[in-house]
């Protein structure tokens, strides 16, 4: 069975992209274009990844993380937070959010994938 994946972004040509990687490298991807969206499709599915980007409208990531970290079958699931922000600040937030860990946009396919595999078992 193939690990399952969600993708929160409000760019689609960046979930397109991730999807693509992902797809390619036999994962299962859900996807979403913002916070909101993303907490309907968090419906109980097993997923094994959520990658959900900083700045969108609605709910951003750092709320997004917060609201996953209080649903019981999410408390434990990786998330990678993806961002074109490098400030510390953004990512200690992401952190104590409940962030696994991120990746900077613009980002290498392989790097995307690196990190992926970190941190799905």
């Amino acid at each position: 069975m193939s690990k399952q994946v969600m993708i929160v972004d409000d760019s689609e040509s960046i979930r397109e992209l991730i999807i693509f990687t992902l797809e390619t490298e036999g994962y299962s991807v859900v996807s979403g274009n913002d916070g909101v969206e993303a907490m309907k499709l968090l419906d109980g599915r097993h997923l094994d990844l959520i990658i959900t980007d900083l700045h969108m409208p609605n709910m951003d990531g750092i709320e997004l993380i917060k609201e996953v970290r209080k649903t019981d079958a999410y408390k434990t699931t990786p998330i990678l937070f993806l961002t074109t922000e490098s400030q510390t600040e953004k990512k200690l937030q992401a952190k104590e959010a409940g962030a696994t860990g991120w990746i900077i946009k613009p980002f290498v396919p392989d790097k995307l994938k690196a990190a992926i595999k970190k941190v799905i078992r």
